[in-house]
């Protein structure tokens, strides 16, 4: 008896949790990473999330940041010399020789396509003398540039580190930010180049396997792979079908073909699910007695099937879908009301004029009065006058 009823309770939470879920229209995809988040590109709007806040370990996609960080603080052409140190990394090289010199993006392009934890420490160096240097100033970058808040880095490569972590949400806004200049979107991109390096000349291939053909989706625009025993899988990607570009992360999977088939299932639920409309400048929003407007015109992320605008007392409109989910939200600006108009008050000098003036009109209205009447009673006496000749 007790099986039987332990089986309806389990059975019972199951139905209700599946009931809320469809309440509140969450459609559940069947992502086998642990965390993720899709975000539209333009927008900044968050169109799907899975764990996205969760303390996670990202590998190589650690090189997102070192490489936006270094396009935005150093000279491209400048000439870095390689250390021993830089030399001495594990995992994936490009096979730098210590006292090699070479320009800073030649090992940007090195570190993001190739994925070279040698190229990643001498870009470091390079940037601020030393990795510990290097990791301070890039923690402070993202904090106060991007405006991440559950992120510390303790190197440029993502080799694993208990203390160098990150979440799904802050690396789709590092890489978001990031994909915003066009140097970093080059590289992002380029999924063949050739190599010319003191030790070894190649030709450079992405190891992202969407971009580079192998799993075929040809919206894809850009990305980086990670991995690490301790890590498991992690993949960053954008794409573009014309219409909305989407940036995904996924973090975590125990498969190499997982991280791919998450990312495939994230960019056909944003590009089949949402759409871009435009708030006009201008346009009234009103909350009680307040009026809300945005100041030009702007783009907004909306499910397929509509939106639903809503403004609060601050002027936060948020766009929700038709089962009431926030897409994202909107700061617009307060309209101010125009004051009614009031008198201007008259100085001392002026009011004394003013009784003047009301003294002489006055005084003129008496003595046009003091004519009338005399002029009637001396009409009166010429009648009175006349009718006696009579």
């Amino acid at each position: 008896m007790k099986k039987i009823i332990s089986v309806i309770i389990i059975v019972l939470f199951f139905l209700t949790y599946q009931m809320n879920i469809f309440a509140q229209g969450i459609e559940q995809l069947d992502l086998k990473s642990e965390s993720a988040v899709l975000l539209d590109s333009d927008t900044g709007a968050v169109l799907y999330e899975k764990n996205a806040n969760e303390k996670m370990y990202p590998a190589s996609v650690t090189k997102i940041a070192t490489a936006i960080y270094a396009i935005e603080k150093g000279n491209l052409d400048g000439m870095a010399t390689v250390s021993a140190n830089a030399v001495r990394q594990d995992g994936t090289r490009v096979y730098l020789v210590e006292g090699e010199q070479m320009p800073l993006k030649q090992l940007i392009q090195g570190m993001l396509i190739n994925s070279g934890n040698d190229a990643a420490v001498a870009i470091a160096e390079y940037l601020d003398g030393s990795v510990e240097k290097f990791a301070e100033n890039l923690n402070s970058y993202l904090q106060t540039k991007i405006g991440v808040n559950d992120t510390h880095f303790t190197n440029p490569s993502g080799l694993f580190d208990e203390n160098h972590y990150t979440t799904a949400m802050d690396l789709a806004l590092i890489t978001n930010y990031a994909i915003k200049n066009p140097v970093f979107a080059e590289i992002f991109g380029t999924k063949v180049l050739g190599w010319k390096g003191q030790s070894w000349e190649t030709t450079l291939l992405t190891h992202h396997r969407m971009l580079k053909g192998e799993l075929p989706y040809p919206e894809v625009t850009g990305g980086k792979t990670g991995y690490t025993s301790q890590t498991k899988q992690t993949l960053a990607t954008t794409a573009d079908n014309g219409k909305i570009k989407l940036t995904a992360v996924v973090l975590k999977s125990d498969l190499k073909n997982d991280k791919y088939q998450d990312t495939a299932l994230l960019f056909d639920y944003g590009f089949k699910g949402y759409q871009h409309a435009v708030l006009k400048q201008g346009e009234i929003y009103k909350s009680e007695d307040k009026e809300f407007y945005p100041e030009q015109d702007t783009v907004i992320t909306e499910n397929v099937e509509g939106c639903v605008k809503k403004i609060n007392p601050d002027g936060v409109l948020s766009i929700e879908d038709q089962n009431g989910k926030v897409i994202h939200t909107i700061q617009l600006k307060y309209k101010e009301l125009p004051m009614p108009k009031i008198a201007p008050v008259k100085t001392k000098k002026a009011k004394e004029e003013n009784n003047q003036q009301l003294i002489q009109v006055n005084a003129l209205v008496g003595m046009a009065i003091i004519a009338f009447a005399a002029a009637v009673i001396g009409f009166g006496r010429k009648r009175t006058k006349a009718s006696k000749n009579a």
